[in-house]
């Protein structure tokens, strides 16, 4: 399985640490820095998931997962929160639509699951009603 993965964290190493374990598993990765960079690259780059940090400049995590899902291109996106995982971040994240929670210090075997599972999600077959409601995927909550 391939996929593009826009990893958004301002951290540059924890960034570069998402980005080697995804490319070792043959994902094309690309990188920004916070909330506000990935809403630019994201319409340029048209990744199949986003990974966000929730604590970043200019824009967090939560308030850009939230733009993701209001905007008609990036609705269906596949988004995974990679963060402490605070019980305010869940909650927050699923009212977002967040459809997967990582906590960090993250294991790389947890972080290959949720991804290819959220992009088996996302080229799954509609179902009988043709609505594509999302699993929540991530068993790392809280």
């Amino acid at each position: 399985m391939s996929g593009r993965v826009l990893v958004v964290d301002d951290n540059k190493v924890i960034r570069q640490l998402i980005r080697v374990n995804l490319e070792l598993e043959g994902f094309e990765v690309v990188t920004a820095a916070d909330g506000a960079e990935c809403l630019e690259v994201v319409h340029r780059v048209s990744p199949d998931m986003v990974t966000l940090d929730v604590m970043m400049p200019r824009l967090d995590g939560l308030r850009a997962a939230a733009r993701l899902r209001s905007d008609p291109r990036t609705s269906g996106l596949p988004v995974a929160i990679i963060s402490a995982c605070t019980q305010y971040e869940v909650e927050t994240g699923l009212a977002a639509g967040v459809d997967a929670f990582i906590a960090k210090p993250f294991e790389p075997a947890e972080l290959i699951r949720v991804v290819r599972q959220l992009l088996l999600h996302r080229e799954a077959p509609p179902s009988a009603d043709g609505s594509r409601e999302p699993g929540r995927a991530g068993s790392s909550r809280g």
